[in-house]
């Protein structure tokens, strides 16, 4: 599926990372259509990309509907907004739970839901899904997004088989710590000993490589966050130990901190 030509739908767009990836979207050539709560900051980046901005709040399932009534006619759908959701989950208030699995888990799954059957009828379309190392490697102070990214992940590879012979693609792409930009970035958080950074162009790269090519999964993140959170995904118990000998809780901490007023 070529991004040049065609009209991307990317949520999230008014966060660092949404931006990076709008950059690079317009740039392969997309028609974006823009989305996020703010206002403002939607409008801002919208006119410095010569965008199309819908405001929506991926938290009210009757927004979302109403997004996807407004922008039926993309060919594809970047499904980028998520929230932190970081921290021990009996913080959390009941209703900062529901906020948390609407955004990261409901509101990308229901967009897919109704955005995909006029892609199916034109047999011609993608949808990717920005998800998180997080979706393959559990970690403490972490249920709560590990949730929502474990069935993102789940949901993503399924629809893909799903979606076979349709000539509708579905990606997933998740990526490591970020620097620069996005949830990590702004907390001022260290990756943990040993663990390299990857940038926002790099993980726009990979949205856009998963896009073209119709790739399944690709993981933005340095080989050695790929290869334990590969061993994390098989051996759970193990992993929870090598965490804690990488002084990943220190990580962990620096970040809940940061995150705590985004709930």
């Amino acid at each position: 599926m070529r991004v040049n030509g065609s009209t991307v739908l990317l949520t999230g767009a008014t966060g660092g990372l949404g931006t990076a990836l709008a950059q690079a979207l317009a740039a392969k050539g997309a028609a974006l259509v823009l989305t996020g709560r703010r206002e403002d900051a939607l409008k801002a980046v919208a006119d410095r990309f010569g965008a199309r901005a819908v405001v929506a709040d991926l938290a009210d399932p009757s927004d979302v509907e109403r997004l996807a009534s407004e922008c039926a006619d993309v060919d594809v759908l970047v499904a980028n907004a998520a929230l932190p959701s970081s921290g021990v989950v009996l913080d959390y208030t009941p209703a900062q739970i529901e906020r948390a699995l609407a955004v990261n888990l409901h509101a990308p799954v229901l967009l897919a839901r109704l955005l995909a059957p006029r892609m199916v009828e034109a047999r011609r379309g993608h949808i990717a899904f920005v998800g998180s190392i997080s979706g393959k490697a559990a970690s403490r102070s972490s249920s709560l997004y590990n949730a929502t990214k474990f069935g993102l992940r789940g949901f993503a590879l399924a629809f893909r088989q799903d979606l076979h012979g349709t000539g509708v693609g579905v990606s997933l792409v998740q990526p490591g710590f970020v620097r620069e930009a996005g949830m990590f970035a702004a907390t001022g958080a260290r990756p943990p000993a040993g663990v390299r950074t990857v940038s926002p162009a790099q993980v726009s790269a990979g949205v856009i490589r998963a896009v073209e090519r119709n790739l399944c999964e690709v993981n933005v993140a340095p080989a050695e966050l790929k290869l334990l959170s590969a061993i994390a995904g098989q051996f759970p118990g193990f992993a929870e130990k090598v965490q804690g000998r990488m002084g990943v809780e220190r990580t962990i901490a620096a970040i809940v901190n940061a995150q705590r007023d985004t709930r």
